[in-house]
Order: C-alpha cells, then structure tokens, then sequence
C-alpha cells in the first residue's frame, strides 16, 4: 500500500467532484424538463429504465472486463465516452430534435459508460487505501456525491430558466474533461500488481499476463473459446466467493429487494411537489438540496473516526429509517411541504450511511480481485427488480395517486430492516 495514498485521493476526488456535479446537473435538468413537459409519472419512470437498462444488460459482463482491464483507462475511457454522448444530446437540443424517444436512447447509451465506470472506480478504493480506512473513504466518496447533489438541483433549475439544454449539456462535457485529467495524474494499481513472481488465475491456474490469461493455443478459434468459456468462469467466481459466505449472500438478496422501494420513489420527487403539494422548478430543487444536504451530513458522520457501529445491525437501522421517511411523506397533507422537506434531509442521512456501510462490508469481506465482478453483479441485480418496480409505481403513481406509492415503498423498507436481523446467517455475519 502506497504511503501516499491520501495525495492519490485528493486527485481522484477532486476530478470526481466535476464530474459527479456535472452529471448531476444534467440529469436533475432533464428530469425537470420532462417534468414540466409531460407530467407524467411514467414518462420519468421509462426515462429512468433507459438509464438502468445497459447496466442491467452489461453490469453482468462488465466487472469481468474491469478485473482484467487496467482500472485507471477503464475510468478514463468510459467517461471520455460518457461525454462524447452528452454531445450528441446537445446538438439534438440545438437542432430542436427532442423527441422523447430521442432522449430515452441517449440516456440508455450514455449509460454504457457508467456500467464500467462505476465497478471500476468501487474496485479500485481497496487498492488504495489502507483497510482501517475504507469507512472514511466510503464517508468522503458520499459526501462528494452529497455536496453535487446539493449544488446539481439548484444549479439546474437556474441553469434550464436562464440557458438553452444545450448549455446545460456542455457542461457536463466540461466536467468528464476535468476527471479524465486528474486520473492522468496518480497510479491505480491492478490486483496482479501486488503478487510477486508468476501470478496464477484463481479459476483456472493459468498463468497470467498483466492480469489477463496468457493462452498459448495454436489457433485463434481455440483461443477464442477458450477464453469465452475462461470469461464464464471468472463471473461465475465471482458469484460464489459471495455465496459461499450465507449472511452476507442474505445482505446482498436483502439489498436487491430494498432497490425496489427506493428506485422508484427517488425518481418519484419532483412530481410529488408538482403534483401533491402544488410546487414549481424551485421547490423541486429544495426537495433535492434537502437530501443531498442529508447525504453530506450521512458522509461526513462516516468518516469521523468515532463513528464505529456494527456495520450489519447499521444497514437494518438505515432500512427502517429511510422507510420511515418514505411513509409519512406519504401521509402529508398538501400543505406539508416543509415536512417533506425535513423527511427527505433525514432520508439522505440514512440513505447515504446505508449505501457507504454496504459498500465497505463487500469491500472488506472479498479480495480485490473480484470487486469488479461482485459490484457489478450487484449492480445489476438491484436493476432487475427496480426496473419492473419503476414500472409499477409509474402506473400506481398515475392511477391510485403518489403518496400511496410512498407509502408501499416505505412499509416495505420497514419490514425488509426488521425481518434482517432475526435471520440466523446475518446474525452469524454480523458477529463476526
């Protein structure tokens, strides 16, 4: 481990933070605009499935590629491609071709680069710093991620008022271009980087080259098979090195089944301040500034060095919480805007405690080696069944009315956070 793993940080956080705020605010810009265009529950819940469906088709795939790539042109490429998207976007918002189906396909290819964007960069934080300082480093990534979501809402809604989309788009051009530099600037390390001498496949024994099986087959068509079959067996490694631990195999099924709950409801904000509590652009920005404040207080609670809980009965407390939050939102009466404000502060605290706890479980439970593959995987098993949910709740949202799907939303968190610990493999899980 590199002594100066902090300077490291320091550029990797500082190029993430234009870029994470640069995207934020084009995606609150865009959620606006189709919410103010169309109105429509469902339309925002297609345009968020667009969002999810490459990293559901690829997140599967994706995390073989990262463990065998290099991490650091991994990050670089997908955001350089992340970027080259936005600007095809931009010049359809010039040209005034911005039919919504036009945005659903952008949406769904600009995607593809955080498919492998995001395993990589999650893989990449155990081979950087220490072990006794990943719940800091998970603290400091949210409150990053917080501070845009603060900033993103109100920066999109003066942004959308004052400017053309395509303006808006550019900027987050601009902001990949930052974080494609700062990478230039440290040295990610491979898993293969740490062994010494000849460094042996985990699957298959094989020895390998820069990370990647050195096949010495005569001809391209057994080497071709040979290493699709290799590529189905590292994936199904992966797999099992979370299935052979039960309590964390139940957190991660757990994890999934909670997706379906907050997916939806997160995308479900702004029309709830159009709709129930007669809001504008303004007060959809507020509602998002509140959790992204919420998230910056969770993150910077994380990495305060007293802040030491059993990680396990941690995520149990943060599912009753946020569900909490969820419920009584759904009870509000119209003119309890300043309360939903309030809930939703508390919901980012808990929402960013729950993930940042989560991802520092998986990071300190498995190598290194297969982050890629289990983030991934887990990536796009939230997708699943978030996907059908986004679905429904667009449908329930339009038909039976909005609060009613905060409310299912928050009764299902409450249970999930209060059925968890009564099962043996987690309290197993949790102890040790």
């Amino acid at each position: 481990m590199s002594n100066n793993w902090k300077r490291t940080f320091a550029f990797i956080w500082t190029g993430q933070l234009f870029s994470t705020l640069s995207s934020s605010v084009v995606s609150f810009a865009v959620i606006f605009w189709l919410s103010v265009q169309t109105g429509s529950a469902e339309v925002l819940a297609f345009a968020t499935i667009s969002s999810l469906l490459p990293q559901l088709v690829l997140g599967l795939f994706t995390g073989v590629l990262v463990d065998r790539w290099n991490r650091k042109v991994t990050m670089i490429v997908a955001d350089l491609y992340i970027a080259f998207v936005t600007l095809i976007m931009a010049a359809l918002f010039y040209t005034g071709e911005t039919d919504i189906g036009y945005i659903y396909i952008l949406l769904a290819l600009r995607s593809i680069g955080s498919a492998f964007h995001v395993p990589a960069m999650e893989a990449s934080v155990p081979l950087l710093a220490p072990s006794d300082k990943l719940m800091k480093v998970a603290g400091i990534n949210n409150m990053i991620f917080s501070v845009s979501t603060i900033g993103a809402p109100a920066l999109a809604a003066i942004f959308i008022t004052a400017f053309d989309m395509t303006l808006v788009l550019m900027f987050d051009v601009i902001g990949a271009l930052i974080a494609c530099t700062s990478l230039l600037f440290v040295k990610i390390p491979n898993p293969w980087d740490r062994a010494d001498g000849e460094l042996k496949d985990e699957v298959t024994g094989e020895e390998l080259v820069d990370g990647v099986v050195n096949f010495k087959a005569d001809k391209t068509d057994s080497r071709v098979k040979d290493e699709f079959k290799k590529f189905f067996q590292e994936l199904n490694y992966g797999a099992q090195e979370v299935i052979k631990r039960p309590g964390l195999l139940w957190m991660f099924i757990f994890t999934i089944f909670a997706a379906l709950a907050m997916v939806p409801i997160s995308t479900l904000f702004p029309l709830m301040t159009l709709d129930h509590f007669a809001g504008d652009t303004f007060k959809m920005s507020i509602v998002e500034v509140s959790w992204g404040v919420g998230m910056l207080i969770g993150g910077g609670l994380m990495s305060m060095s007293w802040f030491k809980f059993n990680n396990v009965m941690l995520i149990n407390a943060m599912y009753v919480i946020l569900g909490l939050t969820f419920a009584f939102t759904g009870l509000l009466p119209s003119g309890g805007f300043n309360f939903f404000v309030l809930f939703t502060l508390i919901g980012g605290i808990s929402g960013a405690i729950f993930w940042g706890t989560f991802t520092v479980i998986l990071q300190k439970s498995l190598d290194s080696s297969v982050l890629g593959r289990v983030f991934s995987i887990h990536n796009s098993m939230i997708m699943i069944p978030a996907m059908i949910s986004l679905m429904i709740t667009g449908y329930i949202a339009d038909t039976i009315g909005i609060t009613n799907a905060f409310i299912i939303s928050g009764s299902m968190l409450i249970i999930i956070g209060l059925i968890s610990p009564f099962l043996p493999a987690i309290r197993k899980f949790s102890k040790e």
